[in-house]
């Protein structure tokens, strides 16, 4: 009988032993994204506590809509970033689509055209990109800091300033309403979400990328071509900063030639909060939309909590800051780790 229970309590500790083994695996792997998730529970918590009105639902609603096109133009960072690259041109791209989508609107296109017509301009855009880092080899930032005065400069001779008004009613709200409208621009994003997550986990696409960015020369001998590549994640960003661009345009009756100014800083800050490592190779989509959430309840959150709105902008570069701080260490450990294995 003893021998029985004997038996019976080391198979239980086996099986405890793999379990813990295995939640030991999943917290190293995911532990950024965990620290995120922690940290906006405690936001969320905070709120509760302090600001209970900031969960009625119709400010909860909005609170997603505002996001939506944050996460979609998130998704595409995080390719370029897992690829160690990256692009801070987005915020004009996103106003050069933004007031395409309206000028075709207004010219009467129909409304799926409208939408196709705003995400090539945005892939092209990103191509513009994509050829001068993969093609020619130009650092990534130094193009896109180019590419982001050209555009928006570009964009402001184009346009002067001016709104894109009188839109039909077909494009505000994609007709639907502003109830319809507002839950098919958060199920639209959500779905871009799930469809690269998905594909960076399951797909050999995916895992290019990922191999593209954590050593381009070994991807290169295991058959992938890096260049091609980091131009695919350009172009796949861009296409997805015009789709980004016609989510937040529909919101309005008018379109702003500003309306994506400053929301470079938003996107890449959300990316590199969520685990993404600036140094590439490293992150999930998940981490990326945990960093929009999290980035994008701290502006509401702190009119709720009667913090002054402007201190978004400093909480975003400081992230950054740390973000890329904590990557630098973490790299330097590493580095330290192999030069003492390498010692004889």
């Amino acid at each position: 009988m003893i021998g029985r229970y004997k038996r019976q309590l080391s198979v239980a500790l086996a099986h405890a032993r793999v379990v813990l083994r295995i939640l030991g695996r999943i917290l190293e792997r995911y532990k950024r994204e965990l620290s995120v998730a922690l940290a906006y529970a405690l936001l969320l918590l905070l709120l509760a506590a302090r600001a209970p009105s900031f969960y009625e639902a119709d400010h909860l609603l909005r609170v997603l809509v505002r996001n939506a096109p944050v996460l979609v133009a998130a998704v595409g960072m995080t390719l370029v970033i897992l690829a160690r690259h990256i692009d801070i041109s987005v915020g004009s791209q996103l106003s050069l689509c933004a007031v395409t989508a309206g000028l075709l609107a207004r010219a009467g296109v129909p409304m799926p055209l409208v939408v196709l017509g705003t995400v090539l301009t945005g892939a092209a855009l990103g191509a513009v990109n994509g050829a001068l880092v993969a093609g020619v080899g130009l650092p990534s930032i130094v193009v896109t800091l180019a590419t982001l005065v050209v555009f928006r400069q570009g964009l402001l001779w184009w346009r002067e300033g001016t709104f894109v008004e009188g839109l039909p009613s077909s494009f505000q709200w994609f007709g639907l309403g502003q109830s319809g409208g507002q839950w098919l621009i958060v199920l639209l994003a959500l779905a871009v979400f799930a469809a690269f997550a998905w594909g960076l986990r399951y797909l050999a696409a995916g895992r290019a990328v990922c191999a593209t960015g954590s050593d381009p020369e070994a991807a290169r001998l295991a058959g992938v071509r890096p260049r091609r590549v980091v131009f695919a994640v350009f172009v796949v960003l861009g296409a997805l900063v015009g789709l980004a661009a016609l989510l937040s345009a529909v919101r309005l009756p008018r379109v702003d030639p500003k309306e994506g100014e400053g929301q470079e800083m938003q996107v890449i800050a959300a990316v590199v909060v969520g685990g993404v490592a600036i140094s590439g190779g490293r992150g999930t989509a998940l981490g990326a939309l945990l960093g929009v959430a999290l980035l994008g309840t701290v502006a509401p959150a702190l009119v709720f909590l009667g913090a002054q709105p402007y201190w978004e902008k400093a909480i975003q570069g400081g992230i950054i800051l740390v973000a890329v701080a904590a990557d630098a260490i973490r790299l330097r450990r590493r580095k330290d780790v192999g030069e003492r294995l390498a010692v004889p």
